[in-house]
């Protein structure tokens, strides 16, 4: 009893140290410029082997923590994902998690193979493992860097969708069994069962909340996040893609008007983080440091074909039937971000089969492949965005509030700043002309705040608190970047800042 509750004392202790460290480590991250995911995986690695001698050599455990820690990142992801942000992307976003991964892995598999002499089935399963972006690094790096709303959009949508189609191909090759000419068709029924699975929960589950009468305010995140879980759930038990359930299911409950929808998001957004937390940690424990060096030069060999040939070919093939202009192709190609899902999916072909040394491998090639990736991808996306002239400027910004009656009022709390440059400036309250429902509650000029009239002249670098209803957002969003783009007369020049 007393080994047991020493063990128990010491796990607690462990772990309430490494979620503070992983928490601090976030504004490390963000003063360095690095991802914060980095940093998790080098405390995992601190804690491991090489470290404080914390060892976890069980692939199927670490597997199964790891899903169960991609599910939640996913369901915050959706919960969290607007619809106004991603409708005007969907095309475009569900071409990138289909179309584009089926081209990733038919060029990253025959370029493997003729570089690195792998078997064609090998070299399509390393292959697939690395054609999925990352819902972690995409979500958690994307959002810090202020480029077009459709982009970020498009780039989200691709992430939360891509995981479903993936992780079939992966359990498919990692199999022995041999692929049939039937296997497409298993995909598309996997896919389709478990977005109408989402789908069903997710209206299901908005009826439900809607009409409950919980005790208490908490339960309402509880049950909402339960039903995301719930999807992968049933999703697997139909042998239908769980974790396209589960987003499809959070993308509905978050855009839905569920009752104490602040309390909801703010707890997932938590929870979402507490999974990224653990999930790169875990992988971090189960890393050998010994044996990357070995796998640095796969890595790099895999990295540059994934970087320079079959992410932007990709991204080419599925982006020109939309127009898309070429700057905005060459952002989507730089922002595939790869994170702890190529990680996680190289661990299926490793419990299959255990003794395979080319499985142990690529979960060596995989972790090289996305420390590097992260550090170069993540760290230069928002000197790319500026380059490529897809930086956005002025935006609304949604501050999550703890009050009860704006969610009674059906209002949202938003923040909008004023960027050098802006043609905001100088641009008065009134000429502004938000829809009703909308209004400017208060401006913060030079770190003091003040409340302002239709006489007050917005300047750059000023911080306003909007107040708009659920019907008169996107109207008024719509409005701030028409003139933050072309002034006072942006009606008259043909600037709707719908684009």
């Amino acid at each position: 009893m007393a080994q047991l509750r020493f063990s128990l004392d010491a796990a607690l202790g462990i772990g309430a140290a490494v979620v503070l460290l992983s928490v601090v480590a976030v504004r490390v991250s963000v003063r360095l410029g690095l991802p914060s995911l980095l940093l998790y995986l080098g405390i995992g690695m601190l804690l491991g082997e090489s470290g404080l001698g914390v060892r976890l050599s069980n692939a199927m455990l670490t597997e199964s923590l790891s899903m169960a820690a991609l599910v939640l990142i996913l369901a915050e992801g959706g919960l969290t994902t607007r619809w106004a942000d991603v409708r005007p992307a969907l095309g475009v976003g569900i071409s990138l998690a289909t179309a584009s991964v089926a081209v990733s892995i038919a060029v990253t598999g025959a370029a493997l193979h003729l570089l690195l002499g792998l078997g064609w089935r090998t070299a399509f399963l390393w292959a697939a493992v690395l054609s999925s972006t990352d819902a972690a690094a995409v979500f958690s790096v994307l959002r810090g860097v202020r480029v077009r709303r459709w982009l970020v959009g498009a780039l989200e949508l691709e992430s939360g969708l891509n995981d479903a189609p993936v992780v079939i191909a992966v359990v498919l090759l990692s199999s022995a069994e041999p692929l049939r000419w039937w296997s497409p068709v298993l995909v598309i029924f996997e896919l389709a069962v478990g977005g109408a699975v989402g789908a069903l929960l997710g209206l299901g589950g908005t009826w439900a909340l809607r009409r409950a009468a919980l005790p208490a305010t908490g339960l309402y995140p509880l049950a909402t996040l339960s039903v995301c879980v719930l999807g992968y759930a049933v999703g697997q038990s139909l042998h239908a893609s769980g974790f396209l359930a589960t987003y499809v299911a959070a993308l509905i409950l978050g855009n839905a008007a569920l009752p104490h929808r602040s309390d909801v998001l703010s707890f997932a957004e938590g929870t979402g983080w507490l999974a990224q937390i653990g999930l790169f940690v875990l992988l971090g424990l189960y890393a050998s440091p010994r044996a990357l060096a070995g796998a640095l030069l796969p890595a790099v060999a895999a990295g540059s074909v994934l970087l320079v040939l079959a992410r932007p070919l990709s991204v080419v093939v599925v982006a020109s039937p939309f127009r898309v202009p070429w700057r905005e192709q060459a952002f989507l190609s730089w922002a595939g971000l790869r994170g702890a899902v190529p990680i996680v999916l190289a661990l299926i072909p490793l419990t299959a089969q255990p003794g395979n040394a080319s499985a142990r491998l690529l979960v060596d090639v995989v972790l090289v492949l996305v420390v590097l990736l992260t550090l170069l991808q993540g760290s230069t996306l928002p000197w790319v965005a500026r380059l490529l002239a897809v930086a956005r400027s002025a935006e609304a910004t949604e501050i999550e509030v703890d009050a009860a009656p704006l969610d009674e009022l059906s209002a949202d709390l938003l923040q909008v700043r004023v960027p050098l440059g802006s043609k905001l400036h100088n641009v008065y309250l009134r000429e502004l002309r938000l829809p009703t429902g909308a209004t400017v509650s208060l401006v913060v000029r030079d770190g003091v705040g003040f409340t302002p009239g239709p006489g007050t002249r917005l300047r750059e670098l000023d911080q306003l608190l909007m107040v708009a209803t659920s019907t008169s957002r996107t109207v008024a969003e719509r409005r701030i970047r028409a003139v933050d783009r072309a002034g006072r007369l942006a009606r008259w020049r043909g600037e709707t800042g719908q684009s």
